[in-house]
């Protein structure tokens, strides 16, 4: 569908008024009795029709605003993404090229050491060389490998002598002990990172393997949902931006305010996976009963005298009446708690349901109380 505020010519701040005098004139012009030549008149017409359908439903249209931000919004992401996509191309580019040139340049210098050996065969060797600059820093960090490597000699009764090694570009030579005629391999010294990452990277191209899709920004929405629905783990719709419906089902431990994560029920765009959707569910108001976490909270009136004398009353629940009963001289500050009778709490086991009681006068002034709390206010008892 295309954008229904271009289809009607109007502007995404116009009124409702702007809109509706838009699609009459965009109706009339493109109505199908004054272009029977035209055979797309009618597709023209019905697209009209939409895109008023579209904006003059409030709730439509906010949908398909947020619809068009969060797209618009992607895009830009993505095309700061390609940006940055094509500078770090760029750099590994000149990375190579340099490590190219590295490469060439090691070369061409271990073919003029071959080259200058062949012709003077008297020349000091590489290993040598590199053992008369790093040997004596070599000592000092050796003494442990060198310890080791005596016990190893002393049990095999002679020595194991092993080959000199010499890494081009690099510190670390043959630690030579004649004395106890073994030899210590350095360790391999690791390979940069930035060197990891660009041979996973020329790999990774010479395979063809593409990078994975990326995936959508979460989208969040509201779900009233009401407290008879909380307890009977209904199920619940959602209608998206896209005229489109998602269905899922209120589980055990989902209260007011709580998000649920539907992975791949997201917006969809172009070229990317579906992110998830959010949703936050709303208690609807309701006029007996309040939610606070899993408990459910009522408010019951009670007359003076039974506030006084307590009584055995019956108190209405989201799941029928229940019996309680009301201790003496209970005031509005007391509270009566049934267990087992407020929201499922994921863990097995269920909330309370929390009696608050309210005090409350007769109707009507009565004057045999009345003359009783005067004399009780005044010290005079009868």
């Amino acid at each position: 569908m295309r954008d229904p505020y271009s289809v009607l010519g109007v502007q995404r701040n116009a009124d409702a008024d702007e809109i509706k005098a838009a699609w009459r004139s965009k109706a009339k012009s493109v109505h199908p009795d004054h272009n029977q030549s035209d055979p797309g008149a009618s597709s023209r017409f019905a697209e009209v029709g939409r895109a008023y359908e579209v904006l003059k439903d409030p709730d439509r249209r906010k949908r398909y605003d947020r619809a068009v931000d969060a797209h618009q919004t992607i895009l830009q992401q993505r095309q700061a993404a390609r940006e940055a996509a094509e500078r770090a191309k760029a750099a590994k580019a000149n990375a190579e090229k340099v490590m190219e040139e590295l490469a060439r340049a090691n070369a061409q210098r271990a073919q003029a050491q071959a080259n200058a050996k062949a012709a003077a065969p008297e020349t000091e060797a590489a290993e040598d060389m590199v053992e008369r600059i790093f040997g004596a820093a070599k000592e000092a960090g050796a003494s442990a490998d060198e310890g080791r490597t005596r016990q190893d000699s002393e049990a095999s009764g002679k020595a194991q002598p092993q080959p000199s090694s010499f890494s081009s570009g690099s510190a670390a030579g043959t630690d030579k002990n004649p004395s106890e005629g073994g030899n210590i391999a350095p360790e391999p010294r690791p390979l940069p990172v930035q060197a990891v990452d660009l041979i996973a990277s020329l790999v990774r191209r010479i395979r063809g393997v593409n990078a994975p899709p990326e995936k959508a920004p979460d989208h969040a929405v509201e779900a009233h949902v009401s407290l008879e629905e909380l307890l009977k783990q209904s199920w619940v719709a959602i209608k998206l931006p896209e005229d489109r419906e998602v269905h899922f089902r209120l589980e055990p431990g989902m209260t007011a305010g709580h998000v649920a994560r539907l992975k791949g029920q997201g917006l969809k765009v172009p070229g990317m996976l579906r992110g998830d959707l959010l949703v936050t569910l709303k208690l609807v108001t309701d006029a007996k009963f309040r939610v606070e976490g899993y408990d459910i909270h009522t408010i019951m009136p009670i007359s003076l005298e039974d506030a006084v004398l307590g009584t055995e009353t019956q108190v209405e629940t989201p799941e029928g009446p229940r019996q309680i009963t009301v201790p003496p001289w209970s005031g509005s500050d007391r509270a009566i708690e049934l267990e087992e009778l407020g929201l499922a709490n994921g863990e097995g086991s269920r909330g309370k349901l929390v009696v608050e009681l309210r005090v409350m006068l007769w109707e009507k002034p009565d004057a045999k109380v009345t003359d009783l709390m005067r004399h009780m206010r005044e010290g005079l008892y009868v």
